[in-house]
């Protein structure tokens, strides 16, 4: 399985963003779809999961501001960014659990910037 993140940018304060993780393959049967994030000189953090049950958990720094969905059909997850802070700054990674084993997208960079 291989996954394509992309979506970053470059967003004022306030500002949102969608980011988009297209999967090489059917993303019915995945265990657990994540967004995690890394930040410069930061440690990478997980954002929102989703589990097969369908259960989505968001990370307290953006509860509220942030949704995750997945469209079957196309094979891809979003995570939508509202009320973007600068503290948001980082590469925005897709990750899936399929058969329990851990796919990483490549990382898309966005910068939330005045």
């Amino acid at each position: 399985v291989q996954l394509q993140a992309s979506g970053g940018g470059l967003v004022q304060p306030g500002g949102s963003l969608r980011l988009s993780c297209a999967a090489s393959g059917s993303i019915f049967s995945t265990d657990v779809m994540a967004w995690f994030r890394q930040a410069p000189g930061k440690q990478r953090e997980v954002v929102a999961v989703t589990t097969s049950g369908g259960c989505t958990n968001y990370a307290d720094s953006v509860r509220g501001r942030a949704t995750m969905s997945r469209n079957n059909a196309e094979n891809t997850v979003y995570l939508q960014m509202n009320s973007l802070k600068p503290e948001d700054t980082a590469v925005y990674y897709c990750s899936f659990i399929i058969s329990g084993i851990r796919y990483w997208g490549q990382g898309t960079l966005v910068t939330v910037s005045s």
